[in-house]
């Protein structure tokens, strides 16, 4: 079963059974390339991305979905490689390298491509570091950045938790394509991969209503396993560290040390039925997301 008939079929029970809705679905462009940059939340992002969107769309994902065990594992695989997910290896080097260059591939042959900036789920919620990735990605293709936001597919499927629920309603907010042909030419000057990076991120934090914490997700995880604390735990103190070791610099709140955005996480619309999820995308209330 190719794209097509899996989205045909895969995507109406998706919309039966969760509800999902959709805000802003417009900003995707109608035909061309570009990049959607979300925040990650759940696996189950992977699921609802691309079977919610019009245009098909692959996004990077982990290469453990490929390797899976039993039955889940087996279902898994198979629909990752139907919906065309590329697997990336994140231990980096080359193997990262690879699936970074299969995205700038299908962009230059004016596909949609996804990518999580943060480099993996977040452990608690919040919004975290973003990988330069994206930056060069977006540098390399010249494609604009459609900031993507997933909205409670956390509750719906808390880490640890296989089978999502069915009481939290998932969403999923578009921002306003990003232009970053400004910095044409530049695109091995670390400093403008991490400002164009900084101002996803920002975006992303925007449409969310997240808290941002200026560390990489990844970091925290791999303390969470090996010290077995708390995410909240091990924010407060690597935060403190950070701190320490730069007493003159103020807490970051946004990324690239902007000021925070005033903004919540986007609530649903009332009206649960499956045709809101096109009425939506043309809400007054949509959050504007800041482009520097």
């Amino acid at each position: 079963m190719g794209y097509g008939p899996i989205k045909a079929t895969v995507g109406p029970a998706l919309e039966m059974l969760y509800q999902p809705w959709i805000r802003g679905e417009e900003n995707i462009p109608a035909e061309g390339a570009a990049i959607l940059a979300s925040n990650h939340l759940a696996v189950i992002d992977s699921f609802f991305l691309p079977l919610l969107v019009d245009r098909e769309v692959a996004f990077i994902g982990k290469a453990d979905y490929f390797t899976g065990k039993g039955v889940k594992g087996w279902a898994v695989k198979n629909f990752m490689k139907t919906v065309g997910t590329i697997p990336v290896d994140r231990s980096g080097g080359k193997a990262s390298q690879a699936a970074l260059q299969a995205g700038i591939d299908r962009l230059r042959s004016g596909h949609l491509f996804g990518i999580y900036p943060e480099g993996t789920r977040s452990p608690d919620g919040r919004l975290y570091r973003g990988k330069t990735g994206v930056a060069r990605i977006a540098l390399a293709t010249g494609a604009p950045v459609v900031p993507v936001a997933m909205i409670g597919s956390n509750l719906a499927q808390p880490i640890g938790k296989s089978i999502p629920s069915t009481r939290h309603r998932v969403g999923i907010v578009i921002g306003e394509p990003l232009d970053f042909s400004r910095y044409k030419g530049l695109e091995n000057d670390r400093f403008v991969l991490r400002s164009i990076t900084d101002e996803i991120m920002y975006a992303l934090m925007a449409l969310s209503g997240q808290e941002y914490v200026d560390l990489y997700a990844a970091d925290v995880k791999k303390a969470m396993d090996s010290e077995k604390k708390t995410a909240d735990e091990v924010v407060t103190e690597m935060l403190a560290v950070q701190a320490q070791a730069r007493p003159s610099v103020a807490p970051v709140a946004a990324p690239g040390g902007r000021p925070a955005p005033e903004v919540s996480v986007p609530e649903p619309p009332e009206d649960k039925s499956g045709k809101d999820k096109k009425k939506d995308k043309t809400s007054d209330d949509e959050p504007e997301p800041s482009a520097e």
